[in-house]
This record gives structure tokens, C-alpha cells and sequence, in this order.
């Protein structure tokens, strides 16, 4: 045992963790993203106390990331398959919660039945499904198009299929989908790592075992996991000589979501270092990507209307930080009585397309012998200067920075833009309002006092033993 970290330290991190997730499932059943036949009204006592046990387990997940992050960077690491089975442990009460956090998952099944019935995703809303499930769907995104690709609207659509529209089945199986993605994630970290130079367990306590993919990939169930892994096991089939594979894989991750098909450029440059001509690389990448394209497409037989979709997640309350520019140079510009008003969020949003595209040059030109950390910061990069962003974006880029950060104060910096963004969404996925934020915050101060209250508990036997 000299090699891992102490069994009872281990377990304790096990133990408190779990705790947090099984609050956390708990408090979702009243404060959750529920379906509509099953909402209480806020300001009831059952959702009262679900929001109040969120953030109370919600607190306690994460100090139980931050101690074995602790144990991690200790003298005696747990291994990589010790780290596997914690995430197991951990994730395992929220596979049966609700939704939480966002609703989106059942814009997926309304958007997965639509291409099931043979309607135009990508021109029509959920709202012209009609029924159950477009009901579901969040007012904001009912009367927009879908911006997924079609490798996640094939699966969406078989998951319509196999469940025939039944909404309890449906959710899991999207879980399930997720899952999945998280699993293709964990496997491909420890790989990313070893050939960047990192070590696999801190790459894994940061990627996967970090708050917001519990919080967002298993309990919110969101599409980016099954982009993620795709990414991820594209990255190590090109890192393992096999740069077709490689392109295929990645390409297929950017067939559910677009962002990760900057993990093409990755793959070019693998091969680049591995001395291989510029042309043919790039000939050979973009055909693969080309043929996968094409044929998937076919396959799903959704088309290529997504291209021209990808700004649905461009809400008029986005919190982006050109989005929140925007809204600002606006209000100011009509206060003036400036008919330049209506293109301040415009201006902006392009102004971020830009900054972002010289952050890509720069990055890249840079970072070129360390491909998949210059993936992660590019990743990183698109989230933060984007029209759009939501807490889980912030997983595109931190996934690859944890496998292949150059420095600790790297990774400590990560992990602190991971804890906030944990507490950033109510569970039910909706605006927060004063009351509501009041009670989160006393359920997180619940748990800051019982973990005070169990280390002073743990502190007082060997206090007495010193006196003694």
C-alpha cells in the first residue's frame, strides 16, 4: 500500500462526496428540473427544503473534491482506477434524480422526436411538435431551431424510437447517453496525460471528477459529455498513430456539438510532429473529416441546416461576457437617445468573434509542440468570448487543460473557475430571484457548519491525547 493513498482517507473522501450527491438527488425531487405535471411552486415547503438540500450537498461534493484533490497531490496518490471507482461512487445517486440544473435535456427529446417524425429541426421549434414533450421544453427555446448536429440528433431520434415518446424512459436514456460520454471522457484522460506529461490521477481528479460534470454531464445530462468523449478518444487514436481514426472520431464529436472540430487542427498538428508532410496530413485529415460528414448526414437524414442554426443559443438574458457588454453600450447608447442603440449586442458579439479568432492564431502559434493543451486554451477561449455561454461550456476547454496543463498554479486556477461556475445555476434551470438565492445560500452555510462542526469532532481525540 505504500505506493496509494491511505485506504481511510480515501473513503472518507468516498463517503463525504456521496453524501453531497445523495442530497443533491434528494433536494431535486421538489427543487429539480421536474417535469411540468410535477412542479411545485417555489415558494412551497417541499421546494423550499429540496433547494436548501441542493446546496447543502452541493457544498459538501465540493469539499469532498477538494480533499481528495488534497489526497492527489499528496505523497501517496490514489491510483487512476481508485479515482474511476470514486467518480462511480459519486455519480451513482444522481442517475436516478431528476433533471437538474437545466432543461435542456428535454429540448434533446422533443428535437429527437421531431426528427423521428420526420420535422425539420433545424427550421421548426420543439413548439411545432406539439404535444407532451414540447411542453417540456423551456418557453425560451420552444419556438427555436436545434443548433446539434446530426450524429446527436441520429441518437436523439433513436432514443424517440425505442421509447416511444414515454418521458420517464426518455430521460434515462439520455442519462444514459451521457454516461456514456462521461466514460469515453474518463478513459481518454489518463492517455492525454501520459503523453503530455502530466500525471493521469491529477488529470482525472480535475476533468472528471470535478463538480460541474456531476453537476452538468450526469445530473443535467447535457450533450457536451458525449462531444467530450468523442473528442477525447479521437485525440488518443491520433496521438496513437491511427490519424484517420482520429479525424473520424473528432469529426463525429463535432457533429454533435460544433466547437469540437477545432480538435481537427490537433490532429494536423500530431501529425506534423510526428514528421509527416503538410500536405498529404492535411489532405487526409480533411477527407476523412469530409467522408464522416457526408455520411453521417446521410445517415441521420437531418441535412445541413445546423450550420445556419448554431446562434440559437443566443438568448436576449445571456450572460456572456460580450453578450453583457452588449446590454450595457445598449441601455447606455438609448439613455443618450443614440440611434446607434439596436447595434451595441450586435457590435459586441462580433467583436468577441474576432478577439476570439486572434486568441486561436496566438494560442496556437505559441503552444504548437503541446497540441492538446493549445486545444483545451482554444476550447477555453470560444466559451469565454462567444455570444453564448452556460457553466457546463466551461468543460470544453477544462477537460483538456486538465490533462495537459504545464503547471500546478494551471490547475489550481482551473479548479477555482470550476467550483463558482458549480454555484452559479438553481436547480430547476431557471433566472434566480432574491428569495431563492437566500436559500441556497443558507443551505451552503448548513454545510459549511456541519463539515466545521466534523473536523472539530475529528480534532478533539488527538487534542486529549497530546494534554494526556
Amino acid at each position: 500500500m505504500s505506493a496509494n493513498a491511505s485506504p481511510l482517507d480515501l473513503r472518507r473522501c468516498q463517503v463525504l462526496g456521496l453524501a453531497g450527491t445523495a442530497s443533491l438527488a434528494l433536494g431535486g425531487e421538489t427543487a429539480g428540473a421536474l417535469p411540468a405535471r410535477e412542479l411545485l411552486a417555489p415558494s412551497s415547503a417541499h421546494a423550499v427544503l429540496g433547494l436548501v438540500g441542493v446546496y447543502f450537498g452541493l457544498v459538501l461534493l465540493t469539499a469532498a473534491w477538494i480533499l481528495l484533490g488534497r489526497l492527489v497531490r499528496g505523497a501517496r496518490p490514489p491510483t487512476p482506477r481508485a479515482l474511476v471507482l470514486v467518480l462511480a461512487v459519486w455519480a451513482a445517486p444522481l442517475l436516478i434524480a431528476p433533471p437538474l440544473f437545466s432543461r435542456d435535456v428535454y429540448s434533446y427529446l422533443a428535437q429527437g422526436a421531431m426528427v423521428d417524425a420526420h420535422l425539420d429541426v433545424y427550421t421548426h421549434g420543439p413548439a411545432r411538435l406539439g404535444g407532451p414533450l414540447a411542453e417540456e421544453v423551456a418557453p425560451l427555446w420552444r419556438q427555436t431551431a436545434a443548433p446539434y448536429g446530426p450524429v446527436f440528433l441520429a441518437l436523439a431520434a433513436a432514443l424517440s424510437a425505442l421509447t416511444r415518446g414515454a418521458l420517464s424512459a426518455g430521460l434515462l436514456g439520455m442519462r444514459c447517453v451521457a454516461l456514456f460520454g462521461v466514460a469515453l471522457m474518463t478513459a481518454a484522460l489518463p492517455r492525454l496525460a501520459r503523453h503530455s506529461g502530466a500525471d493521469p490521477s491529477a488529470a482525472l481528479w480535475l476533468g472528471v471528477l470535478n463538480p460541474l460534470v456531476l453537476l452538468h454531464l450526469v445530473a443535467g445530462a447535457h450533450n457536451d459529455a458525449i462531444m467530450l468523449g468523442l473528442l477525447g478518444v479521437g485525440l488518443v487514436a491520433a496521438l496513437g498513430r491511427r490519424p484517420v481514426l482520429g479525424a473520424v472520431l473528432v469529426t463525429l464529436a463535432a457533429l454533435v456539438k460544433a466547437p469540437a472540430a477545432l480538435g481537427l487542427v490537433a490532429v494536423v498538428v500530431l501529425q506534423l510532429r510526428a514528421g509527416r508532410r503538410p500536405a498529404p496530413v492535411l489532405l487526409t485529415t480533411l477527407g476523412a473529416s469530409a467522408v464522416t460528414t457526408v455520411a453521417a448526414t446521410a445517415v441521420a437524414g437531418t441535412g445541413y441546416g445546423w450550420i445556419a442554426a448554431l446562434d440559437t443559443p443566443v438568448s436576449a438574458h445571456n450572460w456572456a461576457l460580450t453578450s453583457l457588454l452588449g446590454r450595457a453600450t445598449r441601455a447606455l447608447l438609448e439613455d443618450l437617445g443614440s440611434d446607434l442603440a439596436p447595434l451595441a449586442v450586435p457590435v459586441w458579439h462580433g467583436l468577441g468573434l474576432a478577439i476570439t479568432a486572434v486568441a486561436l492564431v496566438v494560442i496556437w502559434w505559441r503552444l504548437r509542440p503541446r497540441p492538446v493543451y493549445a486545444l483545451g486554451l482554444s476550447l477555453a477561449a470560444v466559451a469565454a468570448f462567444g455570444p453564448a455561454i452556460r457553466p457546463w461550456y466551461a468543460l470544453w476547454g477544462l477537460f483538456l487543460i486538465a490533462a495537459a496543463a504545464p503547471d500546478t498554479p494551471t490547475r489550481h486556477r482551473t479548479a477555482v473557475v470550476a467550483g463558482v461556475l458549480a454555484l452559479a445555476v438553481l436547480p430547476d434551470g431557471g433566472p434566480p430571484d432574491p428569495g431563492r438565492l437566500l436559500l441556497a445560500l443558507c443551505g451552503g452555510a448548513l454545510a459549511a457548519v456541519v463539515l466545521w462542526q466534523a473536523r472539530l469532532a475529528a480534532q478533539a481525540p488527538a487534542a486529549l491525547g497530546r494534554t494526556a
